[in-house]
């Protein structure tokens, strides 16, 4: 396992997110917003096998959640 942190920048919804991505252990990853340098939000890691996965479903779930607040503020959602 190494020490590599990796950043991904994705654009999500009109926003800017930085995703930080860190080892846990061989093959996983855990996946983060991070809204200051260096400081985590309290939001639930996501994990993937490599950086990229980890932070591809990080994007997937921050897309879908959008997407569903933006049809339940115009009425669409389901209730």
């Amino acid at each position: 396992m190494t020490d590599d942190v990796k950043r991904f920048e994705q654009s999500i919804a009109g926003r800017a997110y930085l995703i930080e991505v860190s080892p846990v252990s061989q093959d996983r990853w855990r996946a983060h917003i991070v809204r200051l340098p260096g400081l985590p939000t309290a939001m639930m890691p996501f994990y993937g096998r490599t950086p990229a996965e980890a932070a591809a479903q990080l994007s997937a779930w921050l897309t879908r959640a959008h997407e569903r607040a933006t049809a339940h503020s115009s009425g669409g959602g389901a209730r």
